[in-house]
């Protein structure tokens, strides 16, 4: 009798082990996917605050310490020489009183396990004159490390600013 009841538990534990897989398969994409999916957005966002703000310290906290960024052909490698590039670039210079943007139709995320891509395009849009002073597209590894999705690498590129 007791083999035929741990027979019968451990058949009902197979059973709903094998439903919850099918279950989660047949759901969609899974909870853990969808807030990947949102935190790697962030960094978009976080990105053109820190752009508009032109605040430095927030734009490096999306980057990974080996880091790397191509702009214009040129790498530059870790957080340091990064920051180097931010502080000198255009739309972090105070005389330029530029808003950052990106048309939400331009963003794309892939997410694998803790690895993943984000695309989008930096519309920077001069408040004096309400036209757009730079446009760039940024293509980004990413990875999820101690918790956190950070820039592993990135290079930068023209847009069309076209729809």
């Amino acid at each position: 009798m007791r083999k035929l009841l741990v027979t019968v538990a451990l058949i009902g534990v197979g059973v709903l082990i094998a439903g919850q897989g099918a279950w989660s398969k047949s759901s969609g994409p899974s909870a853990q996917k969808l807030a990947d999916f949102y935190r790697i957005d962030s960094i978009e966002k976080t990105w053109h605050k820190a752009a508009s703000r032109k605040d430095v310290d927030l734009m490096m906290t999306l980057w990974a310490p080996n880091a790397t960024a191509t702009i214009a052909g040129q790498t530059y490698r870790g957080k340091k020489a990064i920051r180097q590039l931010f502080e000198k670039a255009a739309p972090f210079q105070l005389q330029n009183h530029w808003e950052s943007d990106t048309p939400a139709y331009k963003i794309r995320i892939t997410v694998n396990g803790d690895r993943g891509t984000l695309y989008f395009e930096c519309h920077y849009i001069d408040v004096d004159t309400q036209k757009v002073a730079i446009a760039v597209g940024a293509d980004q590894d990413v990875r999820k490390i101690n918790g956190r999705w950070l820039i592993t690498k990135l290079i930068s590129s023209s847009v069309t600013l076209k729809p």
